[in-house]
């Protein structure tokens, strides 16, 4: 089925359990007979890790490393159109495939510099991603207190409702001028989010009601190729295992090389058996691993976190490679993991972020950070290329 605007404004919520059952023999295990890599592979540089695609398996997206679009909103810092359109012009040319945004970034900033780009590309030849849980309208100027610079002038209200995420959903459509999405999370369930504080959980039971119904139907109707939740701490996602059957979840903020046990522990662990994976959002802590005085979106760099980062740098120049290298491909490593999403604001901070995927890390540089206790002993590392 076709996906269009029509179609997606024309669907009511999904009252029935069965469409939430979690679909059987589905396996992540990417090493079976009969794996194939992905249609768009063909066009994805041969130096850019990508996943492979087996029959029943849940979507994923083709290339493990693709763009988050938090800078490309005005993130941290005001940005150009013509350094979004630059950025994304070299994520293309790098053989970057997918893509993820959101109407929270730049309060419909990002989706409209996505849009403004992807829309004369060939549909089939990329994926996408945006969010849906906040609605967008025009207001004289934004809301005060964002990490937005120079927003669009909207405001925002929280509707986790089937009818609220369908209008998101063509809002979206609608900025990004693209008539279909891939993959649509559910955004910012979580205590950490000011606005919402312990009250997430009503608005869970929102989404238990209309989020999470609707999305599965559009799954199943084969309007979207997937759904699941973005958020940046895991109850929600724990939560949504026990009534749902998600297909990838994006953990911001959760798995990265100065910060993973819990989702190690936990998290992932909790994923693998359904065969649902993971995005990495923030796999460089908003800009720390990469050296930046800024740890993830709150501004506050825990206690001791300094000490670690610098003796990571120590190690990682003893063996020849760059500490933001390392963080990209710690978080690619995990079998779990389907890509990592790091943003980048200019054309140079992607070819950065790319080239990173491409060095050949020594074993002896992991085992270093073993014996210094400065990554879990259980964590996987990638292999050298």
């Amino acid at each position: 089925m076709t996906a269009t605007r029509r179609n997606l404004l024309a669907l009511s919520a999904l009252g029935g359990a069965a469409a939430l059952m979690p679909r059987s023999g589905q396996t992540q295990d990417a090493q079976h007979a009969g794996d194939v890599t992905p249609t768009i592979g063909d066009i994805v540089r041969d130096t850019l890790p990508v996943n492979v695609t087996q029959t029943g398996q849940r979507f994923r997206p083709p290339t493990r490393i693709g763009l988050g679009g938090v800078p490309i909103g005005n993130g941290f810092a005001a940005g150009t159109d013509e350094d979004a359109e630059a950025t994304l012009e070299a994520a293309w040319a790098l053989g970057i495939r997918y893509f993820d945004t959101s109407p929270w970034y730049g309060l419909g900033l990002s989706e409209r510099r996505f849009g403004h780009f992807l829309h004369t590309r060939p549909r089939d030849e990329f994926v996408l991603s945006t969010k849906v849980g906040r609605l967008l309208t025009a207001a004289p100027q934004p809301p005060n207190g964002t990490m937005w610079h120079d927003p669009s002038p909207f405001a925002y209200r929280y509707d986790y409702t089937a009818d609220g995420v369908r209008r998101s959903i063509e809002d979206s459509l609608q900025r990004l001028g693209i008539s279909r999405l891939d993959i649509v999370y559910i955004h910012d369930l979580s205590p950490e989010n000011k606005d919402m504080g312990q009250r997430w959980t009503t608005y869970f039971d929102q989404a238990a009601k209309g989020a999470i119904p609707t999305l599965t139907r559009m799954r199943e109707e084969g309007l979207i190729k997937g759904w699941g939740l973005g958020v940046n701490t895991p109850q929600a996602v724990l939560r949504t295992l026990e009534i749902g059957d998600p297909d990838i979840v994006l953990l911001a903020t959760q798995y990265s090389i100065l910060r993973h046990d819990e989702a190690l522990t936990h998290t992932l662990p909790a994923l693998a058996p359904r065969g649902i994976s993971a995005v990495i959002g923030a796999p460089l802590n908003a800009g720390y691993a990469a050296g930046r005085n800024r740890y993830d979106y709150g501004g506050t760099i825990p206690s001791g976190m300094g000490r670690k980062r610098a003796a990571m740098e120590v190690i990682a120049k003893k063996h020849g490679i760059d500490l933001r290298t390392a963080a990209l491909q710690f978080a690619a490593a995990h079998p779990t993991v389907a890509a990592v999403i790091p943003g980048a604001r200019n054309a140079a901070q992607m070819q950065a972020n790319a080239k990173s995927m491409e060095v050949s890390i020594p074993t002896a540089f992991w085992d270093e950070l073993r014996k210094k206790n400065l990554i879990a002993q259980t964590a996987p590392v990638p292999a050298p290329v």
